[in-house]
């Protein structure tokens, strides 16, 4: 089994080649919306569900078969066919310096994707590095339940309060506990319940040092 290296990657703007235009090309291209990448679909067919990218210009779609030059300028490289030679064909024109996941043999891959709940800034990743992509699934599904669409809000808080702790307080001590303060469970249930004006009360006595 591969031991793969968990990493987070900034591919905004940069270019992703996801070739094949079926069902598995439609969960890549979900999972990449998000990360703002320069998404290109290679296929003379389109999956119905991808062609309002499309026309939003969310996507580009080149209704063709592949070629090795249509990843000439391509970060990252999806072979996401059902056609084995097809994907064989995708593989062999990758280059070095260019990442490729095959969605059809794993051992093949530079990199897989993991099962992902996003919360705005919150993202958890969950893989069994292809061990069970079952139990990736049915963990990623419990982690959604327990961290619910409430976290976004609360994350989003949480990231413009640090950037105020950081600009009212010097390093050190005072600011190590503001930052930790800042993780009392009540504002995440106020957040939760919709009380914005003790979460931000809380906050304001926080710096100025009212509250510990």
């Amino acid at each position: 089994m591969t031991n793969y290296f968990p990493i987070h990657l900034n591919i905004e703007f940069k270019t992703v080649v996801i070739v094949g235009g079926g069902h598995v090309a439609t969960q890549k291209v979900a999972s990449l919306l998000p990360a703002k990448a320069n998404i290109v679909v290679v296929s003379p067919t389109l999956h119905d569900t991808l062609m309002p990218l499309v026309k939003s210009g969310e996507i580009t779609w080149r209704d063709k078969e592949f070629e090795p030059r249509d990843l000439d300028d391509a970060t990252l490289i999806i072979a996401a066919t059902n056609d084995t030679n097809v994907n064989d064909a995708v593989q062999e024109a990758a280059q070095h310096w260019q990442l490729l996941n095959r969605a059809d043999v794993q051992g093949e891959s530079d990199f897989i994707t993991p099962a992902t709940v996003r919360r705005g800034p919150l993202v958890l990743t969950v893989s069994t590095s292809g061990a069970s992509p079952a139990l990736a699934r049915k963990i990623k599904q419990d982690l959604a339940e327990q961290f619910d669409a409430v976290y976004e809000d609360y994350v989003c808080f949480l990231q413009q309060a640090r950037l105020m702790v950081a600009a009212n307080f010097e390093k050190g001590e005072q600011r190590r506990a503001a930052l930790q303060a800042l993780l009392e469970p009540s504002l995440l249930e106020w957040t939760r319940n919709g009380e914005i004006d003790r979460r931000e009360a809380f906050l304001q006595q926080l710096l100025t040092g009212e509250t510990r």
